[in-house]
């Protein structure tokens, strides 16, 4: 018979297997842990920092909250009808509360602004000229776990852009978003004659999005340098497209039910380069016709293959998961 010492010993054995075991079906913390703050080109965006948070739920309240460059945390809560845009000042963070607060009809607009934060809001059919969200002349901007949405019932005018970036804006990152339902998704340098003041900026950075029915421009990025990474694109006529000299890493994505993918030459003057690794096309085509040079971000991330990407975009993107 084992003396009390040995059982003791076969005790505390047997609870150190079963901790061991526990713990090692616990996973380690999976793509779908939102960031405490911004991974790529747009890294180093802290908003309104520690400032204390402000609660809004009316458009004149929210209006007057985000309007200067003061550092300020502003909640949305509820959904809020807009008409046009509101501009957003500089070192500003807008956080809707919980997983339906936001905007319709219109969108916000970050013009000649630096350090913003949009996080969790839902933003749905910004009618032609405004766009879900409008990035220009901006530097450091963080777009993450929102939600934007249109519909196609209308003409592909009727509604402009769900999210544009342009006017030599640069260091952004757009990560964790659903875009859906929409036809022109996310336009990075508005035009083909903006070289003297893109060329250089425009560096963005796509990651853990997903696209579902959007028709094109996911992205269509002119003269800037852009990483698209871990997106899951559904239902797409044309996805990535890089025209005008850009320079695009596109890595370790899914197409489904997509035409093209990625392409460098249809509707501008000068073709665009893009360099693809790790993606799962689902039988999409790729028109490729510049290899490009861009194949190091600098910065640190983690690019998880392919083969988990929906997995953790469907459960990790949109609103309520932060």
């Amino acid at each position: 018979m084992p003396s009390l010492i040995s059982r003791r010993r076969l005790a505390a054995l047997f609870a150190s297997t079963v901790t061991v075991a526990v713990l090692g079906a616990i996973p380690q913390q999976s793509a779908v842990a939102a960031e405490t703050g911004p991974v790529g080109f747009g890294a180093g965006t802290t908003g309104g920092g520690g400032a204390a948070p402000v609660t809004v739920s009316t458009l004149a309240a929210f209006t007057s909250a985000v309007a200067d460059d003061s550092a300020k945390v502003v909640r949305v809560s509820g959904l809020i009808t807009l008409s046009g845009q509101v501009d957003i000042g500089s070192n500003t963070t807008v956080l809707g509360v919980g997983s339906a607060s936001g905007f319709t009809g219109g969108g916000l607009r970050v013009k000649e602004s630096t350090n913003v934060i949009i996080r969790n809001l839902r933003i749905s059919k910004p009618v032609a000229p405004a766009d879900g969200i409008t990035v220009q002349k901006s530097t450091k901007v963080w777009i993450d776990h929102n939600a934007f949405s249109a519909d196609r019932d209308h003409d592909k005018d009727y509604y402009d852009g769900l999210l544009d970036i342009s006017h030599a804006s640069d260091q952004v990152t757009v990560s964790w978003n659903t875009f859906k339902d929409h036809y022109k998704g996310s336009l990075v340098g508005h035009s083909d004659n903006n070289s003297g003041e893109d060329t250089g900026h425009l560096r963005v950075t796509y990651h853990h999005n997903h696209f579902s029915n959007v028709y094109s421009r996911i992205p269509s990025l002119r003269f800037g340098t852009g990483h698209f990474y871990d997106n899951y694109v559904q239902g797409a006529e044309t996805a990535c497209h890089s025209r005008m000299g850009a320079q695009l890493l596109v890595e370790n994505n899914v197409f489904r039910d997509t035409k093209v993918a990625v392409t460098t030459n249809p509707s501008s003057d000068v073709d665009g380069y893009a360099v693809l690794r790790g993606n799962d096309l689902g039988g999409a085509a790729t028109e490729i016709s510049q290899t490009g040079s861009f194949t190091a971000p600098p910065y640190g991330y983690t690019a998880e293959p392919a083969s988990t990407v929906v997995a953790s975009v469907t459960a990790g993107a949109g609103t309520g998961k932060i």
